[in-house]
């Protein structure tokens, strides 16, 4: 019998994602970052640098509410597209699902602008810093939700926001020094 996008177990044995696979369902285009999470190598790295790139088109057309909002809403649908890709993938928290590091970006971005090239530069490797290591806090909220289902699904994305904030923490106590 086949599952819904709302049952908490895989569907398959593991799978590695292709382009067709990101094709086939809405919520695989989202959580694979509109294809930034093929990447052969560092996907996170490259979902990164296209959350970076993004929001600095995304900025100029929004107003601060209005990024508020788009972020509160891909936070939302990543959590429901990162639920059903992992499922779909078989594994709880694949490398090649990145929306969780384009929120990130999207959030660390947001709260620093306006800044220059170094400052986002800054911000971008101190992210990818805290996202790799799993430092402390990273660490805890990476193990904090772990599997399959709504609770696994939160628990991609989570991890990231923690070490979002680690940065941000990292840049308020640079610029207050």
């Amino acid at each position: 019998m086949p599952h819904s996008s709302f049952d908490s177990g895989p569907v398959n044995r593991p799978i590695k994602p292709t382009a067709a696979f990101m094709l086939a369902h809405p919520a695989h285009a989202i959580a694979l970052g509109l294809g930034s999470g093929l990447a052969p190598k560092a996907p996170g790295t490259v979902g990164s640098l296209w959350g970076w790139l993004s929001w600095l088109v995304v900025q100029n057309y929004l107003s601060l509410p209005e990024q508020a909002l788009l972020i509160t809403t891909a936070f939302l649908a990543g959590w429901w597209a990162c639920t059903v890709t992992a499922r779909h993938m078989g594994i709880s928290d694949p490398g090649a699902i990145v929306w969780d590091e384009i929120i990130a970006m999207w959030l660390i971005l947001y709260l620093i602008m306006p800044t220059n090239f170094w400052g986002q530069l800054a911000a971008f490797a101190l992210f990818r810093f805290f996202d790799a290591t799993k430092p402390g806090p990273v660490a805890w909220a990476d193990q904090l939700f772990k599997g399959f289902g709504w609770r696994g699904g939160f628990g991609i994305i989570f991890d990231d926001l923690v070490a979002a904030f680690c940065t941000l923490f990292v840049l308020a106590l640079w610029r207050w020094f």
